[in-house]
């Protein structure tokens, strides 16, 4: 069965103009519902998670000053959001979230969150509307208890994921493989295993052979024994913070090769939403759903 971390939490109340990009979180998995891709069984709520967790990559200090929202304001205005203990509670329930469904993915071959791919979080700051960074914390999760060993991150999110290229840099049982624009924040990039950029408006046909180019190739290097995937759709060309021009059947067609390759491979994948920012949320919405249906299609 398909496992989906969901939590109301997820969508939790901020000022206007930072509402819009939480809607999704409520919409998706009303859609899946009411199409019958899923069923309430498919979902499952995370919880806050022992502290421990987040020390696997962030600094405690940090993490703490989080925690007590003692950040100082410069540190705090990088994040974006207004913090609250609410926004931190969140953003530690998306990343048991990500811990959780890393198992189920062990067991099913796959599992998501609605949620997550918060990949500009770094050890010791956040950035961008990012505080934990999901994927690194579920990536030393199932390491340290022994469930895995090579891990290969795989972003397709329109944004370098600068905090997991900081967080990875010296670990070399985890490889971090971002695909993005070279013109889109973060300005300053750090240093991925492996960056490929693209420049504004490329277009699908470019996209998705270089990514069915690459991905086998590094799969066949690295051999990995997990895939976290970072599922962003803000490679649309709609969307408003992106600047690549993706379709939605090119997005589409980019999440039905990495899951059926993983498929094909038996190699277990754990897929987190990223962002996804287009004016029309309905656009959000069916790019997001696209990759649940194609998780369904594919794997059961």
């Amino acid at each position: 069965m398909l496992k989906i971390a969901h939590h109301p939490i997820y969508n939790h109340p901020l000022k206007e103009g930072h509402r819009f990009p939480m809607i999704k979180y409520d919409f998706i998995p009303q859609q899946l519902i009411y199409e019958g891709t899923c069923k309430s069984e498919n979902f499952f709520a995370p919880e806050i998670p022992n502290n421990k967790h987040f020390f696997t990559v962030h600094e405690p200090d940090y993490f703490f000053d989080l925690l007590n929202i003692t950040l100082n304001q410069k540190e705090a205005r990088k994040i974006g959001f207004p913090l609250s203990e609410v926004l931190i509670k969140r953003e530690m329930i998306i990343a048991d979230g990500t811990m959780k469904a890393s198992e189920f993915a062990l067991k099913n071959g796959i599992a998501m969150n609605i949620a997550g791919g918060t990949h500009h979080a770094f050890s010791n700051r956040g950035e961008a509307f990012c505080m934990l960074n999901d994927q690194a914390i579920g990536a030393k999760y199932i390491q340290n208890k022994g469930l895995v060993g090579k891990i290969l991150i795989v972003d397709l999110d329109v944004h370098q994921g600068n905090g997991t290229a900081e967080i990875f840099r010296n670990d070399t049982t985890i490889f971090t493989f971002s695909m993005h624009g070279k013109g889109n924040y973060p300005f300053v990039k750090e240093k991925s295993d492996l960056d490929i950029e693209f420049e504004n408006g490329t277009k699908d046909e470019e996209y998705l052979s270089t990514l069915k180019d690459i991905l086998p190739k590094l799969i066949n290097q690295e051999k990995p024994d997990f895939i976290y995937y970072l599922c962003g759709v803000d490679v649309l060309e709609t969307d408003k913070l992106g600047r690549l021009s993706l379709t939605v059947e090119g997005c589409k067609e980019r999440d039905r090769f990495v899951l059926q390759t993983c498929y094909n491979l038996q190699i277990p994948l754990m897929c987190s939403m990223g962002g996804g920012y287009s004016k029309d949320v309905n656009i959000v919405v069916n790019a997001h759903v696209n990759t649940f249906r194609l998780a369904q299609e594919i794997y059961f």
